[in-house]
C-alpha cells in the first residue's frame, strides 16, 4: 500500500499523513482490506490539544447563544440524513454489521445532533430560591478540552453520542476512534466542518490506546474525559484521572442477566432473548449474556431456543437476509472461541453452534455460529467474564430472590431484561437488580432521551438526555447582591 492511499487526518486547518505509519479498516466478511487512515502519534496529541484549546478560547462558539449553536447542531444532523446510504455502506464494510444495523445507527447519530440542539435551544439555568438579600443562580459552564474515545462495536453512533452533547455544552472535543474503525469518525469531522463548525474544535486523531488514548488521558490540557470500552481501560483511565483531579465518562461492560419467569409469554420471550443476544452478533455491551429460566420452564424454554438458534441467518453483511454478520477482526473471533473452550473444560454443554460455519461463502471471513452452552454454574468465567460475542448461557432458578441473587452476582451492572405477566413482579425485581437500565417485557430498546449508563464495574455517569448533556457540563454558582446597606462585620 502506497502512502498516496492512506487518508490523512485534520488538526484544525493542517491535513496529516502520520509520517506514513496508518491504520488498515479491514472488511470482517472477507478480510480485504478497504481502506487505511493515517496513524497519530502523541506529538500530535500535543498538537490536537493546542489547536482545540485555542479555538475554545478564541471561537465565538462556547458564548453563542444556545439558539445560534443549535442552528449548526441541527445542520450536522441534517447533512448525516442525506448522506445515510453512503455513510451506513461505508461502516457495514469498516464494521462488519449487517447493512440494516448499520442505517439504524447512522439514523441514531444524526437522531443524536438534533436532539442536542433542540436541548440545547431549551436547556433553562437554574435560579435558587434566595436565603438573604441576594439572587442566585446555578449556571452550565463547558470544561473545555474534552477528549472522547469510542469503541468499534457502534461507530457514528457512539461518536455522535459524545461529540453532539460536547458541542451543545460549548466544547472542543478531541474525538478518538477504535483503531478497528477508524473510517466513520473521519466523515463525522468533516460533515461537521461542511455544516460550520468552528475550524478546531472538533478533531479526529485515528491511533491505538496505548499511545493516542493515554496521551489524551494524561494531558494537561485535556479537562475532561469521556470513554466507551473494556472495563479494565475504564480502570485506568479512571486511576489518571483521579490523579489529576478532572471528571470522567465511563461506559463500560456488562454481563447481562436475561430472566424468564415461567408465567412469560413464551414466543415474544424467545425472540427477544434470541435478539438480545444475536444482534450485533453479541458484540453489544447490553447483550443478554446470562438467561436465568424458571425451572418450571427451563427444559421446554431452552429447547424451543436452540431450534430457533439454529435458523438463525449468518450471512455477508450485505446480503439482505442476513441476520447475524461476522466478528469485527479474526483476533476477536479467537478470543470468543477461546471462551466457548474454558466453557467446555468448566463443564459446560454445548447445545448449538460453538465453531465456525462451514458455508464456503464465508471461509474468508471472521464468522462465528451463534451458540448456547448449558450446564455452568453462575460462578463460571463464561458467566463471569465479558465474552462479547454470540455467546448465551443458559442457568435454572428457583424463585425471585435466586434471580435477583444470581442475577447481581457478577461485578458488572449494565443492563438487565425479563419476561413475565406479572407486573407487580417485574416492579420489585426491577428495583432490586444491580442494573443501569431494566427491560421488562421487551429488551435492548434505546431511547435517545432516556439516561444510559452502568452500576458497579459498568461505569460512571450517564450519557443520554438531559444528564449527556450534564455530563460534559460543570456547573457555576452566581450570586448578585440585593443589599440596601453596606456588608459589614
Amino acid at each position: 500500500m502506497t502512502a498516496e492511499t492512506i487518508q490523512p487526518f485534520r488538526i484544525g486547518a493542517e491535513w496529516r499523513d502520520g509520517g506514513g505509519e496508518c491504520i488498515r479498516s479491514v472488511y470482517a466478511g472477507d478480510g480485504s482490506v478497504i481502506g487505511a487512515v493515517a496513524r497519530a502519534t502523541a506529538r500530535d496529541v500535543d498538537d490536537a490539544v493546542e489547536v482545540a484549546e485555542k479555538a475554545f478560547r478564541t471561537s465565538p462558539w462556547r458564548k453563542l447563544r444556545p439558539d445560534v449553536r443549535a442552528t449548526t447542531l441541527y445542520e450536522i444532523g441534517r447533512r448525516i440524513t442525506a448522506e445515510r446510504q453512503d455513510l451506513a455502506h461505508l461502516q457495514m464494510l469498516d464494521s462488519g454489521k449487517p447493512l440494516k444495523e448499520c442505517q439504524h445507527m447512522v439514523d441514531n447519530a444524526a437522531y443524536f445532533f438534533r436532539y442536542y440542539a433542540a436541548l440545547c435551544e431549551t436547556w433553562q439555568n437554574e435560579v435558587t430560591s434566595p436565603r438573604g438579600d441576594y439572587f442566585s443562580m446555578s449556571l452550565a459552564e463547558p470544561f473545555g478540552v474534552v477528549a472522547a474515545i469510542t469503541p468499534w462495536n457502534s461507530p457514528i453512533m457512539a461518536e455522535a453520542q459524545k461529540v453532539a452533547p460536547a458541542l451543545a455544552a460549548g466544547n472542543a472535543v478531541i474525538l478518538k476512534p477504535s483503531e478497528e474503525t477508524p473510517l466513520l469518525a473521519l466523515q463525522l469531522a468533516r460533515i461537521c466542518s461542511e455544516a460550520g463548525l468552528p475550524e478546531g474544535l472538533l478533531t479526529v486523531l485515528p491511533g491505538y490506546g496505548e499511545d493516542v488514548g493515554a496521551a489524551l488521558v494524561k494531558h494537561p490540557g485535556v479537562r475532561m474525559v469521556s470513554f466507551t470500552g473494556g472495563t479494565d481501560t475504564g480502570r485506568a483511565i479512571a486511576g489518571v484521572a483521579g490523579t489529576r483531579l478532572i471528571p470522567v465518562g465511563l461506559e463500560l461492560g456488562g454481563k447481562s442477566p436475561h430472566i424468564v419467569f415461567d408465567d412469560a409469554d413464551f414466543e415474544k420471550a424467545v425472540g427477544g432473548v434470541l435478539s438480545g443476544i444475536f444482534g450485533s452478533a453479541g458484540q453489544s455491551c447490553v447483550a443478554g449474556t446470562r438467561l436465568f429460566v424458571q425451572k418450571s420452564l427451563y427444559g421446554r424454554f431452552v429447547d424451543a431456543l436452540v431450534e430457533r438458534t439454529k435458523k438463525v441467518r449468518v450471512g455477508l453483511p450485505d446480503h439482505p437476509a442476513t441476520q447475524m454478520g461476522p466478528l469485527v477482526s479474526k483476533a476477536h473471533r479467537a478470543r470468543v472461541a477461546g471462551y466457548v473452550d474454558i466453557a467446555r473444560q468448566e463443564g459446560g454443554r454445548v447445545l448449538v453452534g460453538g465453531g465456525i460455519p462451514d458455508d464456503a461463502k464465508l471461509a474468508n471471513g471472521w464468522f462465528y455460529q451463534p451458540t448456547v452452552i448449558e450446564g455452568l454454574p453462575n460462578t463460571a468465567r463464561a458467566c463471569q467474564e465479558e465474552i462479547f460475542g454470540p455467546v448465551l448461557v443458559c442457568l435454572p432458578f428457583e424463585d425471585e430472590a435466586d434471580v435477583i441473587a444470581q442475577g447481581n452476582g457478577t461485578v458488572f451492572g449494565l443492563a438487565a431484561g425479563m419476561w413475565t405477566g406479572d407486573y407487580a413482579r417485574a416492579w420489585r425485581v426491577a428495583r432490586e437488580l444491580e442494573a443501569g437500565s431494566v427491560w421488562i417485557n421487551t429488551y435492548k430498546q434505546s431511547h435517545i432521551a432516556t439516561a444510559f449508563g452502568g452500576f458497579k464495574a459498568s461505569g460512571i455517569g450517564r450519557e443520554k438526555g438531559f444528564h449527556g448533556l450534564r455530563l460534559y457540563s460543570q456547573v457555576k454558582s452566581v450570586f448578585f447582591g440585593m443589599h440596601d446597606k453596606p456588608l459589614g462585620l
